[in-house]
């Protein structure tokens, strides 16, 4: 039998359901459960409530002040730290400092001089770091990863790579905490760290120099005026105008934005529902990204947070052939619907167009589940009988640095205006 290993979390939003569900839920016999830690005591009397929805007893719970005594008083074998992307540092750094393993959100943290001092804190500690890649484990993506080691296309050369979030999913981070920088590293910190993971994972090599442009084209006061939009609001409740905007989140329109974020803002201010067309946001909408890698390949990479459709589609060119892939996801807004659904497969296509032969269509087994069918396989590698993986799929403190590496270089780069070599900004 496994051994039962204890969790604490810290964090109790949104993401952090995802988690604790399933530890209660699906991994009583290999994980417990033993503290919830957050800055809100609304949102932990609310996780407490969902765990013992469904049967499990309400846990301790501890204000994020308190985070080494809820350490002292539970003595957790590991932390999952789901708070906002610019304390995630905190919270691993302490815990590896206090004897625990960390399990933590992507992005692992924002910028260069939070991630040296994860860095460091494993090295000194050598503690264990892991970060939640869902997207590794999708079916289709494991597929790709397959395809390209066995050299069906050769060596990889170059490599075209297009996201969209829609104007559900997309427009959701710039009513939320993300919308300022400070917060989310922004959107190639943020989102983009999955991408860029990805393409560390296929590629199985490192980013070596990047070039970046970014704009707030669509989101925020000054481009709806230029639209001609000339009423506008500040967040959507008791707000007439935000009734007829088609971009507003109602808090009341389910049980899980009213009791994490409505009910619970009068202690800290908090608004879930600010308008995307606010004054305020700091993070682009629209970027494009050049990226040199140590093998030699070239990615060219762009996101679009307003897009009509919600997925990706990857292209690689390689010394034998071309791999295209397109893959379209149900849209999501984070608290707003079953978290199964969140980045759910419509429809996925991959076809491999081997030199001098007909394209092949590649058959890939759907998986059920959120993230394209990656999230089920996630918790079961991170909390279940954690079986050895072929594809080593499960990612390290040095995986999630270099997926941010990218980002961070990139941020880099749009503020100087220039090319941004990695290692100038983040020595791994």
């Amino acid at each position: 039998m496994s051994e039962q290993k204890r969790y604490a979390l810290i964090g109790t939003g949104g993401r952090a359901m995802f988690f604790y569900t399933a530890i209660v839920r699906d991994f009583q016999h290999t994980a417990e459960l033993v503290a919830f830690c957050d800055t809100n005591t609304t949102r932990l009397a609310y996780a407490n409530s969902r765990i013992e929805a469904l049967g499990h007893a309400a846990i301790p719970s501890y204000h994020a002040a308190d985070f080494d005594r809820m350490i002292d008083e539970t003595d957790p074998d590991e932390i999952i730290v789901t708070t906002i992307d610019r304390t995630h540092h905190q919270y691993i750094v302490r815990g590896l400092e206090r004897g625990c393993n960390v399990i933590t959100e992507k992005p692992m943290t924002i910028d260069a001089p939070r991630c040296r001092a994860i860095l460091d804190a494993v090295e000194r500690t050598q503690r264990q770091v892991r970060v939640t890649f869902n997207y590794r484990y999708a079916p289709h993506n494991t597929r790709i990863a397959e395809l390209l080691a066995s050299g069906a296309i050769g060596d990889i050369h170059s490599v075209h790579f297009e996201w969209m979030l829609n104007t559900s999913h997309g427009a959701d981070y710039f009513r939320r905490w993300h919308r300022d920088k400070r917060n989310s590293g922004g959107l190639l910190v943020h989102k983009s760290t999955h991408h860029f993971d990805l393409v560390n994972f296929w590629l199985g090599t490192k980013p070596e120099s990047v070039v970046a442009m970014g704009d707030l084209r669509f989101y925020g006061k000054e481009n709806a005026e230029r639209r001609g939009e000339t009423q506008f609001y500040s967040r959507t409740r008791g707000s007439e105008v935000a009734a007829r905007d088609p971009f507003a989140l109602d808090l009341e329109a389910t049980e899980t934005l009213q009791k994490l974020y409505a009910d619970a803002e009068w202690e800290d201010g908090y608004y879930r529902d600010q308008s995307v067309f606010g004054d305020g946001i700091s993070i682009e909408d629209t970027m494009g990204v050049m990226v040199r890698y140590r093998t030699g390949a070239v990615l060219t990479y762009s996101l679009t947070a307003y897009a009509p459709w919600e997925g990706f589609r990857v292209n690689f060119n390689g010394s034998k052939g071309r791999l295209e892939v397109e893959v379209v996801e149900q849209s999501y807004v984070n608290s707003g619907g079953e978290q199964a659904l969140e980045g759910a497969l419509e429809s996925r296509t991959i076809l491999l167009r081997p030199l001098f032969e007909k394209p092949v269509e590649i058959d890939v087994p759907t998986g059920s589940g959120g993230h394209g069918g990656g999230d089920p396989q996630l918790l079961e590698d991170l909390f279940g009988s954690r079986s050895p993986d072929p594809l080593n799929r499960a990612a390290s403190h040095l995986d999630g640095a270099w997926s941010i590496a990218t980002g961070i270089a990139a941020n880099e780069s749009m503020r100087r205006g220039q090319m941004v070599r990695v290692d100038d900004v983040l020595k791994l």
